[in-house]
């Protein structure tokens, strides 16, 4: 991969551009925070080599499925109250499933 530099005063700085618009969602970012932060090599390298958004998209979209795949699953095994009768209920209880849900995707897809 060749990069071509641009002159800003004393310096030379790389020509980076986004090659393709993609949606980052929340998973996406929190991936993106994590790799700033804690991973600044990977952070730097996927960057670099523009593979950084397409890398943030994947995530983000892996996350979503598996939470989806998570929540159905849960939903299987721990059924939630009638939404019709009991509204707080079901509220509270389809709330707690999804962090339940989150939590396993947070710690497999984004925080690894």
């Amino acid at each position: 991969m060749e990069l071509t530099y641009t002159p800003s005063g004393d310096y030379l700085l790389p020509d980076l551009t986004l090659t393709e618009p993609m949606s980052i969602g929340k998973y996406g970012m929190l991936r993106k925070t994590f790799l700033k932060e804690q991973r600044k090599g990977t952070y730097a390298h996927l960057m670099l080599s523009e593979q950084l958004t397409r890398h943030l998209a994947d995530i983000d979209r892996s996350a979503r499925e598996q939470i989806d795949l998570t929540m159905q699953e849960l939903t299987r095994q721990h059924p939630a109250p009638d939404k019709a009768t009991d509204p707080m209920g079901w509220t509270s209880h389809m709330n707690s499933l999804k962090q339940q849900a989150e939590e396993l995707i947070l710690t497999e897809l984004i925080y690894h």
